[in-house]
């Protein structure tokens, strides 16, 4: 099932959408302003972002590059009145994947979600945490310069926990970035994340890489705050 957000301050058109794409099966959550769902954004996992451009204390062309600066790379339909090439262009430069203008039919409003749920947003290329940076186009990883090696296993687990970085990924949702559905015995993960945090941690003197107690893991900045281990 996805989950999508949507934000949009015109809350008669944002209950209509809710109740049609919760009808036709999604997860719908709704906020009214950017910064809420900024704020949402950071709590949740979600498969696209619905934002309407005009909306008050952060318009959604803001939230669009916003997300895009901190590394998150979900999907985003702008829902936006305006239909001149210059808007559109506007748009593509934050960071958008894609426009719906209103009025809208319903139809094409859900054809263009799910199109977009089967994909992670091209505008990312790069990953960053302190001076550790994965490159996604060239599948490359190096921290302070130096050139890193990874397992494959090692490279999905280390993308999961880039883009969610600096919160914790639960030990459930990394074997299912690692793994897919056919998860191995929880001694896999173990040793994973001991190879990896050995490729990432190993030869620097501040590490990224923590274990969150309850939680699973994080990867934070020098300086991001108390860790509990």
């Amino acid at each position: 099932m996805l989950k999508l957000l949507l934000a949009e301050d015109d809350l008669d058109l944002a209950q209509t959408l809710v109740q049609y794409l919760e009808l036709e099966g999604f997860i719908c959550d709704h906020v009214s302003n950017g910064i809420a769902g900024l704020n949402l954004i950071e709590q949740n996992s979600y498969d696209v972002l619905l934002l309407d451009i005009n909306m008050p204390r952060l318009d959604g062309l803001g939230l669009c590059q916003r997300l895009r600066e901190q590394g998150n790379d979900t999907p985003v339909l702008m829902l936006t009145a305006r239909d001149q090439l210059d808007d559109k262009l506007q748009g593509f430069n934050a960071g958008t994947d894609d426009y719906l203008v209103k009025p809208f039919e319903m139809e094409e409003l859900l054809a263009r979600v799910r199109a977009l749920s089967h994909r992670r947003s091209g505008q990312i290329q790069k990953l960053t945490c302190g001076d550790l940076q994965m490159n996604l186009s060239e599948k490359s990883v190096q921290r302070n310069g130096q050139a890193l090696k990874l397992s494959p296993t090692s490279w999905r687990l280390l993308e999961r926990l880039m883009r969610a970085s600096p919160s914790p990924v639960s030990r459930e949702e990394l074997m299912d970035s690692a793994w897919g559905d056919d998860h191995p015995d929880s001694n896999s993960l173990k040793v994973h994340i001991y190879n990896l945090r050995k490729a990432i941690d190993g030869p620097f003197a501040e590490p990224l890489l923590h274990t969150i107690s309850g939680a699973g893991f994080a990867l934070k900045p020098p300086g991001a705050g108390k860790i509990n281990v």
